[in-house]
């Protein structure tokens, strides 16, 4: 019988977190840049990101297909990996004149910024690894 008992739940780390300087516009009182904290998600919140991100698009006889907007989906996987700052917060969305953590996002920062973001969450939650990077690093 094989021991499996590394896969129990508690076993394995928990979620990762890191910090990140999103942008350099953003400056504490000493004017060094500040940065945000991420964390990684679990495939159940990934799951709930794209869900929220899919419409149903009338095709062809009339038949709805569901479509994931990319965009929107980018965004709800930011917002659920970003804790700080937070993003929810109705005091930092009013000072940009929006509702939404998804808005307050893409009013905060630049398009270069948002991109650098998104890329890092991606990162930080395993989409930037193939599966043959990850079965010649066990090999080794």
């Amino acid at each position: 019988m094989s021991d499996f008992s590394m896969f129990f739940a508690g076993q394995s780390s928990a979620e990762i977190t890191e910090q990140f300087v999103v942008s350099v516009r953003f400056k504490d009182a000493e004017g060094n840049p500040v940065p945000w904290k991420l964390r990684s998600i679990t495939e159940e919140e990934n799951q709930e990101c794209r869900k929220a991100a899919t419409r149903k698009v009338k095709g062809k006889n009339g038949i709805f297909t569901p479509e994931v907007d990319p965009n929107e989906y980018m965004s709800k996987l930011i917002v659920a990996s970003v804790t700080f700052p937070d993003l929810k917060n109705s005091e930092l969305q009013k000072s940009y004149g929006v509702l939404g953590a998804e808005s307050l996002l893409r009013k905060m920062l630049l398009p270069g910024e948002f991109a650098a973001l998104g890329e890092r969450v991606q990162a930080l939650n395993g989409f930037d690894r193939d599966m043959n990077e990850l079965v010649e690093e066990v090999k080794n």
